[in-house]
C-alpha cells in the first residue's frame, strides 16, 4: 500500500534559493535510515528555476491546480503522497531537516508537532508575531477545544492513512488547524505529542502570510465549530 516510509510534503512559491539548500540538506539529514520521498508543490505556474533544483536533486515536482492557495497544495500534496506518514515542511528554510528524524522517531503517535509553545520550544520571530501567533492559539484551542499549545505551526507529521481520509476545506493556512481538528472529531483516540522545536526565520524571501490571511484563520474558527 505504501512506496515510502515517509513523504515530506513542501509547499512552495518562489523559493528556489531555499530549496537549493533545503533539499540536499535533508537527503543528508535522513541518508539510508529509511525510505522517503520529497515532493514540491508548487503553485499553477511552472517556476523554471524551482523545477531544475527539483531534477537536479530527483525530487517529486507538482504544480497547484485552480489557484495557488496554501490548502491547495497541502491537498495535493497528500494526495500525491505515497508515504506511510507525511511531514509538512515550510519551504522557507524555517524548518530544520534534522528535526524530521525527531519528529519520526515519536510516529508511534498518530500525530507530532513540532512546538513552539511547549516548554524547552522557542521562535525567533520578532514580540508582535509571537503575540498575534499565541493569542491565535488559544483561540484555537479554546473554540476548538484541542488542548494543544502549537496548533498553528505546520512542521508536524501524521499517519498517512488517518489524514488520507479527511475532507479538508480551508484553502489558506487555516488548513493546518482544520486538519487537527479534524482528526480529533473523526479519531476520538488519537495520540497527539508536541516536541519542542526552535522556530527560526526564514532565509531567503518574504513570508506569504499576511492580513487577508489572518482574516480567514478567524472565519474558519467560526466555520469550524459550527459546520465541522
Amino acid at each position: 500500500m505504501y512506496n515510502f516510509n515517509l513523504s515530506i510534503i513542501i509547499p512552495c512559491l518562489n523559493e528556489s534559493k531555499n530549496l537549493t539548500k533545503l533539499i540536499p540538506e535533508i537527503k543528508s539529514c535522513i541518508g539510508k535510515r529509511f525510505s522517503f520521498e520529497i515532493l514540491i508543490i508548487d503553485g499553477m505556474n511552472v517556476d523554471k528555476k524551482t523545477k531544475l533544483i527539483t531534477k537536479k536533486y530527483k525530487v517529486k515536482y507538482f504544480n497547484r491546480i485552480n489557484n495557488n492557495d496554501y490548502g491547495n497544495a497541502v491537498r495535493l500534496g497528500i494526495i500525491k503522497s505515497s508515504g506511510k506518514y507525511i511531514i509538512f515542511m515550510d519551504g522557507d528554510y524555517s524548518h530544520q531537516p534534522k528535526f524530521i528524524l525527531k519528529l519520526y522517531k515519536e510516529r508511534h503517535n498518530h500525530v507530532v508537532i513540532a512546538s513552539r509553545y511547549v516548554d524547552g520550544g522557542r521562535t525567533d520571530n520578532g514580540f508582535i508575531a509571537e503575540f498575534l501567533s499565541k493569542v491565535l492559539n488559544i483561540f484555537y484551542n479554546i473554540v476548538l477545544n484541542l488542548n494543544l499549545k502549537d496548533v498553528s505551526n505546520s512542521f508536524k507529521l501524521y499517519e498517512s492513512k488517518k489524514i488520507k481520509k479527511l475532507n479538508l476545506k480551508c484553502n489558506h493556512f487555516d488548513i493546518i488547524e482544520e486538519i487537527i481538528f479534524k482528526l480529533k472529531v473523526r479519531y476520538n483516540k488519537i495520540r497527539i505529542k508536541e516536541i519542542p522545536y526552535h522556530f527560526r526565520q526564514r532565509k531567503f524571501g518574504k513570508t506569504k502570510r499576511n492580513f487577508i490571511i489572518i482574516i480567514a484563520y478567524l472565519f474558519s474558527i467560526i466555520r469550524l465549530r459550527i459546520l465541522g
